[in-house]
Parts: structure tokens; C-alpha cells; sequence
């Protein structure tokens, strides 16, 4: 264990609420969706795993310790409320739903995990001098967001070399950003906020 950092508790919090709401709660609903046969809501539920795997990107390039983890973990906690309010069809959609407990569960959660992530984003904007500041990766201050991640490694890649992985998450990195790219400037355009391609 590193020298006792002020904010490590804190750090850990934020991990276990990220599990929380962005891993257990969505797939409650996602499958609550299917059940309930609410398409609304399969859809939003299927656009917003396909953004938050910028997630599990981060968590493979903090294991790896590349400083570009830093800015994907900012760029996702932003990209997450956008991806949740910004079509127009599914707000309508959703708005419409009977007021039942789905509905209720699906708003709730946007809510939280939009007051969360936005949250989160402020709380991150002191360590971006992680990613950009030579050497800063092996400082205690931008090491203690690897912890999780390592105890994450252990449990589920305990065998395998932190160099990999970081190299699977800077790959998998690559693929979101083209697809990313792609998405703003060909497919949005054309759908604009209709999550139904056209």
C-alpha cells in the first residue's frame, strides 16, 4: 500500500458507486425492458452500454498505466448524460410510458447517474495533470486511482501481465474512438436526435 493518501477513501467510493450505477442498476433495467417488452427503453439501455464501455477501456488502460486513462475517464462521465437525454424519440417515448414502476426505475436512474457522472467529471478535473504531466503516472497522486483497478485485475486477469491489458484497452480505445468519429460526423447528421437509424 502507498503512503496514506487523503483521498483514497474517496477513490474507492467512486469505484463502488461506478459499479453501482453504471454496471448493476443498467443491467436491472435492461433486462426489466426486455421482460416488459418497452422498446424505449431496450434502446436507450442498448446506446448507453455501447458509450459507458469507454469504462471498462479506462479500467484496462489504468491497469496498463497509459495517462490517456485520465481523459477517457473525464470523456466518459460526460459522455454518459449526453447519450441518456440527447434523443429526442426515446424522451418522448419514455415520457409516455405508463406510470409504472419501469418508468419510474428507468428516470430515477438517469437522474442518479447524471448527478453522478457530472459529479464525478468535476471531481476528475484536478487529476488530468496525470495524463499530461511527464512522470506524474508514478506519483501517489495519480497511483491511487490504479488500486481498483489492480484488485479488479486480480480477481478476473490475475495471470496475465498489466502490459497486455493496458495494450487491449489502448486497442479497444482506438476501435471507440474511429466508431466515435464515424458516429459524429456521418451518422448523426443524418439521424440527428432520432436513436432510430434512417
Amino acid at each position: 500500500m502507498q503512503e496514506n493518501i487523503w483521498f483514497r477513501p474517496l477513490v474507492w467510493m467512486d469505484y463502488r458507486l461506478a459499479v453501482l450505477f453504471t454496471v448493476i442498476i443498467p443491467l436491472i433495467l435492461l433486462v426489466w425492458a426486455i421482460v416488459q417488452k418497452s422498446d424505449a427503453v431496450q434502446r436507450l439501455m442498448i446506446i448507453y452500454w455501447r458509450v459507458a464501455s469507454l469504462l471498462a477501456i479506462t479500467i484496462y488502460l489504468t491497469i496498463g498505466s497509459w495517462s490517456i486513462a485520465f481523459i477517457s475517464a473525464l470523456a466518459v462521465r460526460i459522455l454518459i448524460p449526453i447519450s441518456l437525454w440527447f434523443w429526442q424519440d426515446i424522451n418522448e417515448e419514455i415520457s409516455d410510458l405508463p406510470e409504472r414502476k419501469l418508468k419510474l426505475g428507468v428516470t430515477s436512474w438517469r437522474w442518479a447517474i447524471t448527478v453522478y457522472s457530472l459529479l464525478g467529471a468535476i471531481g476528475q478535473i484536478p487529476f488530468l495533470r496525470c495524463a499530461f504531466s511527464a512522470g506524474a503516472m508514478n506519483e501517489p497522486f495519480c497511483q491511487v486511482w490504479r488500486e481498483p483497478p489492480l484488485l479488479f485485475k486480480e480477481y478476473f486477469h490475475a495471470n496475465t501481465k498489466p502490459g497486455f491489458l493496458g495494450f487491449i484497452g489502448l486497442m479497444a480505445l482506438i476501435i471507440y474512438v474511429a466508431y466515435f468519429v464515424y458516429f459524429l460526423f456521418f451518422r448523426l447528421g443524418k439521424q440527428g436526435r432520432s436513436a432510430i437509424e434512417q
